[in-house]
């Protein structure tokens, strides 16, 4: 094994990534097998994952991926999904929470009802697991090689917009909060904790803006960098967060948004000068 390959790989480790059989999850699920990872892939949809997780195993990718059912959204379906890694695995050394949900509508007809089933998918359900699944990350957890976690939060939580889904942007500001809540009290358990901040990538829940090559090209021209994400720019960052390279870094919110987080439109005295 080189440099690199020592310094970024993740092979022989065993992650969690929950709604990876669809956009940026299934980024982060591939990283990780073309990495050396065994991969578990759970969503609501287990046949998806299963198709996934074969599609993946079939590509000679030199790790390998395991496909199954599993719902984030209630205190049962979270219970059932941490029964399902335990009879696969006994420690667990990547826990990837990228399972969410959004909303939209005006503000003036926003539902109640969309803030309780959001903050229950995108906050309770990601408090919930992790926490039920700590034994199995201090089972893998050393000083050296400390065990991971990586919430799926958003630019959306980073900026103040909301573009009508006004619950989504705010349970990612909770998620980012909750980030450097975990990293602070997991950090003497030798487990990390970070959040990716994505701008826009292609996936399902992007699809009425980004599902076709001209609708990405015109939302890319809002990002400072000019393009919408590529797997590419999940993948870099997965590797890095989860291997040798990443270990000690934790409590980060890393923007992956081609600048928009930085992006400043306010004026003040700029027409002065």
């Amino acid at each position: 094994m080189n440099y690199l390959e020592e310094l970024f790989s993740v092979a022989g480790k065993t992650a969690l990534v929950t709604g990876g059989a669809t956009g940026i999850g299934r980024m982060v699920a591939s990283a990780l097998v073309n990495g050396g990872a065994k991969v578990l892939i759970a969503s609501r949809k287990g046949e998806d994952c299963r198709a996934v997780a074969e599609a993946l195993n079939q590509s000679g990718a030199p790790g390998q991926a395991d496909g199954f059912a599993g719902d984030v959204g209630t205190p049962e379906g979270v219970g059932a999904l941490v029964d399902a890694v335990r009879s696969r695995c006994d420690r667990l050394h990547v826990l990837v929470n990228n399972a969410g949900v959004s909303w939209g509508a005006p503000l003036e007809t926003f539902p109640h009802s969309a803030w309780e089933k959001v903050m229950n998918v995108n906050v309770a359900g990601l408090f919930t697991l992790t926490r039920d699944l700590l034994p199995l990350l201090d089972a893998a957890a050393t000083d050296d090689d400390p065990a991971r976690v990586i919430n799926l939060g958003s630019v959306m939580g980073t900026v103040p917009l909301a573009d009508g889904a006004y619950s989504y942007s705010a349970s990612k500001a909770a998620v980012h909060h909750l980030t450097r809540i975990f990293a602070n009290e997991f950090a003497a358990r030798r487990i990390t904790v970070n959040a990716f901040a994505p701008g826009p990538f292609q996936s399902k829940m992007t699809a009425f803006a980004t599902g076709t090559d001209d609708k990405a090209d015109i939302v890319g021209k809002g990002v400072p960098l000019g393009r919408i994400g590529s797997p590419d720019d999940i993948a870099g960052a997965t590797l890095y967060l989860c291997s040798r390279a990443g270990a000690y870094v934790s409590g980060a919110i890393l923007p992956l948004d081609g600048g928009m987080s930085a992006h400043d439109t306010n004026r003040l005295f700029k027409d002065f000068q």
